[in-house]
């Protein structure tokens, strides 16, 4: 377990990208951040709080930072542990290029084990989700609760958001570098929030900076044209009580997929929020905390 490394330390030494890695670094990290090192890769990681221990999963093109106002609510009443998942934030990529669920479920564990944590409820957004209950089925008796944050899963080409369908352009693996400027990060934040106006310039330039750590993008490419099997028919050998959070506005994961996971999985409930898109828990995070508060403790 590493500390959060200062210029002199960067666990990331390459010469062209150490001192835009240590930048990152010491813009994003604070005193609960941390780096352990899991499977080849080195995994920045935050665990703040007291209590029922409470895993936060982040989406596609995100990091921890997603979470922020949730892990100062719940951290109140729960050990609230995030990280950002290999291919994004400060974690950047996997040092075999596997990214796929398989792959993820087994960093996720050996994570866990490493920090000696053999039960725990999950809460994951977008891929996340997707990530939360493929591990709860193929775990049942190291996941507490489970919280699906507009949770992907169901494999639909047809619905893929607009970053998918580009990422899947053979083209783009040549020019990622290029094509990712930081105007289109931040058109690609806002339309994932119904709220434009809570999307601020630290907000997009915190998302541009991390989705473009170096290594990221390509990571991202390869997770993008990875093969996934479609699992969701098992959703209903879900054995851990749910609860399914939706915003009704959002344009990436289509609300359908709320009432997909509602009907399917043995035991959840099922909140829609009207007026919110995409991310819950960055654009209403005092209402959704409550919610996850209320499930995880009732």
């Amino acid at each position: 377990m590493i500390g959060a490394p200062g210029p002199s330390d960067s666990p990331y030494s390459n010469n062209n990208q150490q001192f835009f890695v240590t930048e990152l670094i010491q813009k994003y990290t604070n005193e609960h951040s941390r780096f352990l090192p899991v499977k080849g890769t080195l995994i920045h990681y935050r665990k703040e709080g007291r209590g029922p221990n409470l895993l936060l999963l982040h989406g596609s093109f995100s990091s921890l930072h997603t979470f922020d106002e949730w892990t100062k609510i719940l951290s109140k009443k729960f050990t609230v542990i995030r990280l950002d998942l290999p291919a994004f934030g400060l974690t950047g990529p996997m040092p075999n290029d596997q990214y796929n669920i398989p792959t993820y479920l087994r960093y996720i564990d050996c994570f866990l084990r490493m920090l000696k944590i053999e039960k725990v409820s999950i809460a994951g957004s977008s891929l996340g989700g997707w990530i939360a209950w493929e591990y709860a089925l193929q775990f049942p008796k190291k996941v507490k609760k489970l919280i699906l944050i507009d949770a992907a899963g169901f494999i639909t080409d047809n619905q893929l958001p607009l970053p998918f369908r580009m990422a899947k352009t053979p083209f783009l693996n040549k020019v990622i570098k290029f094509v990712i400027r930081k105007s289109l990060l931040e058109d690609f934040v806002r339309e994932v929030y119904f709220n434009k106006s809570k999307v601020t310039q630290e907000l997009a330039d915190r998302y541009y900076d991390l989705f473009t750590r170096e290594g990221n993008p390509e990571a991202f490419l390869k997770m993008v044209n990875s093969r996934y099997k479609d699992n969701s028919n098992h959703l209903k050998d879900l054995k851990v009580p749910t609860l399914i959070l939706w915003g009704k506005e959002d344009c990436w994961i289509p609300v359908a997929n709320a009432y997909r996971f509602h009907e399917i999985i043995p035991t959840n409930d099922l909140i829609i929020y009207d007026l919110v898109g995409h991310l819950p828990m960055e654009e209403i995070p005092e209402d959704s905390a409550l919610d996850v508060t209320s499930f995880l403790l009732g």
